[in-house]
């Protein structure tokens, strides 16, 4: 995989969250600049310190002055989720990021949620979104509004389609440890999962082989039941796994509830054939492996 690393490429993320931090890392890595914005004084304050200009957007207190906070972004990416109104990055910032002419690509991190439930069938980036509930729904919106200023200003849109997420201090080694974990058995249930590192690599692809108007489905090889993946943590941490639970909606919070309305796999074709990407962790037991060797207490 080939990285973009001329002189002067600036990203900036509108939120600077786990996957958003984890890319503007490696790219500060390969002496890029990065800025970007966090809901509280005290986050941006903690990505100033590790080299980023931090702003900070929430929805009680908007960008000071957008254009000045963009001010030589040469790549931008929203992982900023939608509300009950819409994106609100486009709501707030829309105008001015569409005047960005100059911005050699941008990203939008979006979900597989789009794709709603498919009863454990497969789904691609060619596959109808017909989201199930009201947060896939938002997604498919936001979509839709970040391609339509591909298609009325020419900017570079990429739309990515995140899995379930895990990584360094996000994972089912973190959840057993924290006597978090539970295997509840909804027959016939499985998720799809994606590595940190995979997405930032996934990205970095992108960024180095632009395509507008192009959709990716971020994704590992292998959809899994979850209380495999909870199996699987607690062998190598050498504990028992927690008892096995029937599914019960009704004990399940709303967002429980929705996660796991969807039942489907997702095909990872397409970052492969056309970005290149050689996932580092193909499966769940791989990367889940990784962490528990890397003997970290973020793992």
């Amino acid at each position: 995989m080939t990285s973009d690393n001329r002189p002067g490429r600036r990203l900036f993320c509108f939120g600077l969250g786990y996957s958003a931090t984890a890319l503007a890392d490696a790219l500060l890595a390969e002496g890029w600049t990065a800025a970007g914005t966090a809901r509280t004084e005290e986050a941006c304050a903690a990505l100033r310190a590790r080299g980023i200009d931090a702003h900070r957007y929430a929805p009680d207190h908007p960008l000071a002055d957008t254009a000045a906070a963009l001010a030589g972004a040469t790549h931008l990416l929203n992982s900023v989720p939608p509300d009950a109104d819409g994106d609100p990055v486009l709501r707030d910032c829309g105008a001015t990021i569409a005047a960005r002419a100059d911005l050699a690509w941008v990203g939008y991190l979006s979900t597989t949620g789009v794709y709603g439930d498919r009863g454990g069938g497969w789904v691609d980036e060619d596959s109808a979104r017909d989201p199930s509930g009201e947060r896939g729904a938002r997604r498919v919106a936001a979509e839709d509004a970040w391609l339509g200023l591909w298609r009325e200003s020419n900017l570079p849109i990429h739309l990515f389609r995140l899995a379930g997420i895990y990584g360094p201090g996000r994972n089912a080694l973190r959840t057993v440890r924290d006597g978090r974990a539970r295997r509840l058995i909804k027959p016939g249930q499985v998720f799809s999962r994606i590595h940190l590192a995979d997405i930032v690599a996934t990205l970095r692809a992108s960024i180095a082989r632009p395509a507008p108007g192009r959709a990716y489905n971020l994704c590992d090889d292998e959809a899994a039941p979850p209380q495999d993946v909870i199996a699987y943590a607690c062998t190598l941490l050498g504990i028992a796994p927690p008892p096995e639970e029937a599914f019960d909606a009704d004990r399940l919070s709303p967002m429980g509830r929705s996660f796991y309305a969807d039942n489907k796999r997702v095909r990872n074709d397409r970052i492969k054939a056309e970005l290149g990407v050689v996932l580092a962790y193909p499966d769940y037991r791989q990367g889940l492996q990784a962490l528990f060797d890397s003997k970290s207490s973020a793992s």
